[in-house]
């Protein structure tokens, strides 16, 4: 049975909290949804998701509701979350200007050995123990989402923004006339 991702459907109920828990105001975004939805500030990762996989429309409503009053009061602090998260973004991807071949050596290492993994469970040349199976299972799982994660960050959205833009600079407007 895979594990319920609460971080997920708060990141749907509660945009700026699910926003909020990735970065440095992660503690008291997760304080806001504990209160929401359980009615006390501290809680553990294991309760939220409890909470949450149980979660009541109205449990919800509050998480809703928790979420429009932390953007207000973030709003009022002059604090953009969204902007926060981007700079996170921006200052990890600014590493890769200063030294390219740390991400580029791990990122192979891991590919590489995601891939290795992959080719002998596959293949048979190993059996996986029936009382580690569902443990092997979930690590491949999130083995495989790393590598999703590892493809985004080397071909992501900036890769592809910056081929939409030649796209659109290549193109003829619809009434034939160029640009400049």
């Amino acid at each position: 049975m895979a594990k319920f991702n609460w971080r997920a459907l708060v990141g749907v109920v509660a945009p700026t909290l699910g926003t909020a828990l990735g970065g440095p105001l992660g503690g008291m975004a997760g304080a806001v949804i504990a209160k929401a939805v359980m009615g006390k500030e501290q809680a553990t990762e294991a309760e939220l998701s409890t909470a949450l996989a149980n979660a009541t429309p109205d449990q919800l409503l509050a998480l809703k509701k928790a979420d429009q009053d932390f953007a207000t009061q973030m709003k009022s602090l002059d604090v953009d979350i969204f902007k926060l998260e981007t700079a996170d973004v921006q200052s990890a991807r600014s590493l890769f200007a200063i030294n390219v071949w740390p991400q580029s050596i791990l990122s192979g290492l891991f590919v590489g050995g995601y891939f290795a993994i992959l080719g002998i469970v596959v293949s048979g040349h190993v059996t996986i123990p029936v009382e580690i199976k569902d443990m092997a299972t979930v690590l491949i799982g999130v083995m495989s989402a790393s590598v999703t994660a590892i493809m985004s960050y080397w071909f992501g959205s900036s890769f592809g923004s910056r081929e939409k833009s030649a796209m659109l600079a290549a193109s003829v407007p619809a009434n034939g006339k160029g640009g400049s």
